[in-house]
C-alpha cells in the first residue's frame, strides 16, 4: 500500500512539474522572439524576471539597488520551494560557516551565484539568464532541492542599454556580418563601463562605485560556495571557462584549484557533445583583488570567469576570422550551457562544498598576524570607511611597544603603537581577504599577468604600513568620532583650515562657489599659538564684507563637511608671513573644461568626471574632442587632458597658443608626450640603449622576452618637493602606482615636484628589467612655463579606478594653487 501511494506521489508531483513547465512561459514566449534574434533592454528583463516570480513558488526576487541613471538592480534566489520558504535560516547557517555567527548550521544547502552582464556590451550573457531561470525552475528542479541559485541578471545596466539603444539604432535589417560594417563599430565610450565610465569588474575590492557599494551589502549576506561571472572576449575567441591560468594567489586552497578543473571538466563534456571550440588555464589568471572572480576566491569561494567570443563587435553576427559566422543565439546558448553545468555540479558536490567552504575560514595561516596603520587621522578614517564596506574587523589599539616588520624598508624594527593607530588584525573570519588587501607585496608565481600587481592599501593611502605577530589589545577607551561643530565668530579677523586632503579642497570648492574671497599661504606659520604647515587656507573677513551671511555660510559648509575651523583675532603672525603678505596668496575660482570623446581614455576620463562630481563637488565643463578646434579656450581657466589623446598638428598649435595666453593644460598618463620633444617645451621621453642585435628570440619566448620592457601596476617611492604648491599636503615622499614603462627625463626648465631619483626600484609588484632600466632619475610630477601660462605633468595617474586616495589632493592642488 505504501509503495502505492509513493507512486501515486510521484505520478502527481511530476505531474505538477509538467504542469507548471506548461503554464510558466518560457523567455520566448513572453518576449515574443527568440533569444538572440534582438537584443532585450533592461526594463523587458526586469518584467521577465518579475513575470515568472509571481508565478513560481521557487523564486524570491529582491531589489537591492539603482544605478546613476536610476535604473532598478535585482537578485533573485532560486531554489526548491522548501529552501525559499527557509532563505533566512540557509542564509544564518552559511554565515556560521565562516565564523561570522556563532552556533551549529542544521541546513545543508550550497550556494551558487550567477553574476551576468557586469560589462555592459558583453551582453549574452544577460539574454542567457532568462533562459537559466526559466530551466531551474520548470526543467531543473532537483538540482534546487540542496541548491540555493543567486542570479544577478544585469550588473550593469546603464553600460548595457547605453550599447543596446546605439545598436537598435544603427544596425542594418537584417543584420550585417560584415566586420566593417557600422553596427559592429560601437562609438566613444562604448557599453562596457557603467555611468561614470568605471570598470565593474575592477571594483570588487574598492567598491566606489554605486552599483559595487549596493551588491557588496548583498554579498557580505551570503557568501557564496561558487560565483561566476559571465563575460565576451574577441570575436576569433571561441569559448574560455575554468580552470584559471597561473599566477594564482598563494591564499588559493588546493580545492579552489582543484574544484576549478572539476567544474572545467563537466562543461567540456556538454560542449564536445555539441563540437563547441572552447579552451582553459590560459589568460585569466586568479592575482588582482578586486575582479569578479578573484574577490569571491579571497572570500572562500570557487570564483570564476566565464567568457564567450562576441562583445560589442559581434552585433546580432558577425564574420569571424576563422570564415565562421558567430551569432548572438549561439552566445546565448553556450552561456546558458555553461550556467546549468555549474548549478548541476554543485548539486552533485553539496558536501564537499560545504565542507571545504567551512575549511578555508579555518584554515587560517596568518591567524596571529596584526597590521598597523600609521599616519594621518583624516587618511585613517577614509581607510576605515572602506574596511566598514567590506565589514572587516579593524580597532584602535592599546599602547605598546613592539617589533615590527616595516613596509617602507622592509625590515623589521621596534615600533611604539600609540592610541590613534589603527589595527587590522588577520584573525577574524575575513583574514585572508585581509591579507590579500593589506600585506605588502603579493607573492608572483608567474609574471605575465592579467591586469596590476600590486595594489597594497597603506600604499594606495598614504600611510606607514607595519605587520606584527604579537598579540595587541584593543584600546578600551575608544571614543565616539566627535562631530565637529564650528560656531560663527562675529568678532573673527580671519578663519583658517588645515589643507592635506581631498575634504579640505571640497570645502575650498564650496567656498568660491559661494562666492567667498579664499588665501592660501605659501609658508609654515604660527599664529596664536599655532603652528599651520604650507597650503592652510585662510578666509579673511575684511575681503568679504559684501557677502551677507559670511560666518554663517562659512561655517555651515565646514560642518557639513565635518572640517575644524580655527579663528583668530588678528592677521599678525608670531612666525612666518603676516595675512597681507605677499606669501599669502588669493585662489582664484577656476573655470575646468576637461576634454571627451573619441581618442581620450574612457576610464582616465572617467576617473576625472567621477572625482569632480562625487569628490570635489566642483563645476567641470566636458569638451567632446570633435569639438576642439572649435572651441574658445580662452573662457577656460584649466584643460584637464585625459590620457590617450594625441593631438594633430593643428590641435597642438591651438593648445600651445592657449598655454603662452595664460591658460593651464594638465596633461595625465600618455597624454603628457603630447609636449615631449616638441619646440617650445623641454620635457622629453627617456630612453635606454638600444639593442642593435639581429631579432633571434625564439616565437615561443617573445612574450617572455616582451615583458621585460614592461611594468604592469608596481609600486615606487618617489621624492616630493613639498615645498611647491602642487605638493601641499604631502611628506618629502610619496609611494606612486606606476602603471606603464614610458618615461621622461627631468625638466631643464620647469618644476621637478615628483620625481623618482637615481637610487629608485619597484618595492611591490612586478617591473620587467628593460623597464625598470627607466624609471631612475625621470620625472613622475612636473610644471613647465610657456608665455604666461603652463602645463602640468602627470606621468602617472593619481586618479587611478578612484582607489588610489593619496594621489588625490596632487591633483587638487593642480586645480586650485596652480
Amino acid at each position: 500500500m505504501k509503495k502505492t501511494i509513493f507512486t501515486l506521489l510521484t505520478v502527481i508531483l511530476g505531474f505538477s512539474n509538467l504542469l507548471q513547465a506548461q503554464t510558466l512561459k518560457s523567455p520566448k514566449e513572453f518576449l515574443g522572439y527568440e533569444l538572440g534574434t534582438r537584443f532585450t533592454r533592461h526594463h523587458k528583463v526586469v518584467e521577465y524576471f518579475k513575470y515568472i516570480t509571481e508565478n513560481s513558488d521557487m523564486i524570491e526576487l529582491k531589489k537591492y539597488g539603482e544605478t546613476n541613471e536610476f535604473r532598478p538592480l535585482y537578485h533573485a534566489f532560486v531554489s526548491s520551494e522548501n529552501n525559499i520558504q527557509n532563505l533566512n535560516l540557509i542564509r544564518e547557517d552559511n554565515l556560521k560557516r565562516t565564523g561570522i555567527l556563532q552556533g551549529s548550521p542544521s541546513t545543508k544547502v550550497t550556494i551558487v551565484w550567477l553574476s551576468y552582464n557586469v560589462h555592459g556590451n558583453e551582453t549574452s550573457s544577460t539574454e542567457a539568464s532568462m533562459q537559466t531561470i526559466y530551466e531551474l525552475v520548470t526543467n531543473k528542479k532537483d538540482w534546487l532541492k540542496n541548491t540555493l541559485v543567486i542570479i544577478d541578471p544585469c550588473m550593469n545596466p546603464d553600460g548595457r542599454d547605453r550599447y543596446v539603444n546605439w545598436y537598435n539604432g544603427n544596425k542594418s535589417t537584417p543584420y550585417n556580418i560584415n566586420y566593417d560594417a557600422n553596427e559592429h563599430n560601437e562609438p566613444w565610450p562604448r557599453g562596457r563601463s557603467n555611468h561614470y565610465l568605471f570598470d565593474l569588474n575592477r571594483d570588487w575590492a574598492w567598491v566606489t562605485q554605486v552599483e559595487s557599494q549596493q551588491r557588496l551589502k548583498v554579498y557580505n549576506k551570503w557568501f557564496p560556495q561558487i560565483h561566476v561571472d559571465f563575460h565576451e572576449q574577441g570575436i576569433n575567441e571561441p569559448y574560455y571557462f575554468a580552470p584559471a591560468a597561473e599566477p594564482y594567489h598563494e591564499i588559493i586552497t588546493n580545492w579552489q584549484r582543484d574544484f576549478q578543473k572539476s567544474l572545467g571538466k563537466n562543461h567540456a563534456k556538454y560542449f564536445d557533445k555539441e563540437s563547441w571550440l572552447y579552451f582553459t588555464k590560459e589568460r585569466f589568471d586568479l592575482l588582482y583583488p578586486s575582479y569578479g572572480d578573484t574577490y569571491p576566491t579571497y572570500n572562500g569561494a570557487i570564483g570564476m570567469t566565464y567568457e564567450q567570443a562576441g562583445n560589442s563587435s559581434a552585433g546580432l553576427g558577425v564574420l569571424n576570422d576563422e570564415n565562421t559566422v558567430l551569432t548572438l543565439v549561439d552566445r546565448v546558448k553556450h552561456q546558458i550551457t555553461t550556467g546549468l553545468s555549474t548549478v548541476e555540479l554543485a548539486s552533485k558536490n553539496v558536501e564537499n562544498l560545504i565542507l571545504n567552504f567551512e575549511s578555508f575560514y579555518k584554515n587560517n595561516k596568518e591567524r596571529n598576524r596584526n597590521y598597523i596603520l600609521k599616519g594621518n587621522q583624516e587618511k585613517i578614517t577614509k581607510l576605515e570607511e572602506l574596511l566598514n564596506k567590506h565589514e572587516i574587523q579593524h580597532y584602535k589599539a592599546s599602547q605598546k611597544t613592539v617589533k615590527a616588520y616595516e613596509y617602507d624598508t622592509k625590515k623589521t624594527t621596534t615600533i611604539k603603537i600609540s592610541e590613534k593607530d589603527l589595527v587590522v588584525p588577520s584573525n577574524q573570519p575575513k583574514g585572508k581577504l585581509v591579507k590579500v588587501l593589506l600585506e605588502p607585496e603579493a607573492k608572483l608565481t608567474d609574471s605575465i599577468t592579467y591586469d596590476i600587481t600590486a595594489w597594497s592599501i597603506p600604499f594606495a593611502y598614504g600611510l606607514k604600513g607595519f605587520y606584527t605577530d604579537y598579540e595587541l589589545e584593543q584600546n578600551s577607551n575608544q571614543t565616539i568620532k566627535k562631530v565637529i561643530t564650528n560656531i560663527p565668530i562675529k568678532n573673527a579677523y580671519a578663519y583658517i583650515s588645515k589643507w592635506n586632503e581631498v575634504a579640505d579642497a571640497t570645502f575650498l570648492g564650496d567656498l568660491l562657489e559661494e562666492g567667498i574671497q579664499v588665501r592660501f599661504s605659501h609658508k609654515d606659520f604660527k599664529i596664536e599659538g599655532k603652528e599651520y604647515k604650507r597650503g592652510t587656507l585662510i578666509i579673511l573677513r575684511g575681503e568679504n564684507k559684501k557677502v551677507l551671511n559670511f560666518d554663517e555660510i562659512v561655517t555651515e559648509i565646514a560642518n557639513r563637511l565635518q572640517i575644524t575651523l580655527t579663528a583668530v583675532e588678528t592677521g599678525y603672525a608670531d612666525v612666518g608671513p603676516d595675512f597681507g603678505s605677499p606669501s599669502i596668496a588669493m585662489v582664484k575660482k577656476k573655470n575646468i573644461a576637461v576634454l571627451s570623446g573619441e581618442g581620450t581614455s574612457v576610464y582616465n576620463f572617467g576617473e576625472i568626471w567621477h572625482f569632480f562630481e562625487t569628490q570635489l563637488q566642483y563645476p567641470l565643463n566636458i569638451i567632446n574632442t570633435r569639438n576642439f578646434k572649435s572651441i574658445n579656450w580662452s573662457e577656460y581657466d584649466v584643460l584637464i587632458i585625459p590620457a590617450g589623446f594625441r593631438a594633430k598638428e593643428k590641435e597642438f598649435e591651438i593648445l600651445s597658443e592657449y598655454i603662452s595666453n595664460g591658460g593651464t593644460v594638465l596633461t595625465i598618463g600618455n597624454s603628457v608626450s603630447n609636449f615631449a620633444d616638441k619646440e617650445g617645451f623641454t620635457l622629453s621621453k627617456k630612453t635606454t640603449e638600444q639593442n642593435n642585435e639581429p631579432n633571434l628570440i625564439p616565437f615561443a619566448m617573445r612574450e617572455r622576452e616582451y615583458i621585460k620592457n614592461t611594468i604592469t601596476g608596481s609600486i615606487f617611492r618617489s621624492t616630493i618637493d613639498k615645498t611647491h604648491p602642487l605638493a601641499y599636503g604631502y611628506g618629502d615622499n610619496y609611494y606612486s602606482l606606476k602603471l606603464g614603462s614610458s618615461a621622461y627625463n627631468l625638466l631643464e626648465n620647469g618644476a621637478n615636484v615628483g620625481y623618482f631619483n637615481q637610487n629608485a626600484v619597484n618595492i611591490s609588484g612586478f617591473a620587467g628589467v628593460n623597464a625598470l632600466k627607466k624609471v631612475p632619475n625621470s620625472l613622475l610630477f612636473g610644471i613647465e612655463e610657456k608665455g604666461k601660462g603652463k602645463v602640468i605633468y602627470m606621468v602617472d595617474n593619481p586618479l587611478f579606478r578612484s582607489f588610489w586616495e593619496n594621489g588625490k589632493l596632487f591633483f587638487a592642488n593642480a586645480i586650485f594653487f596652480n
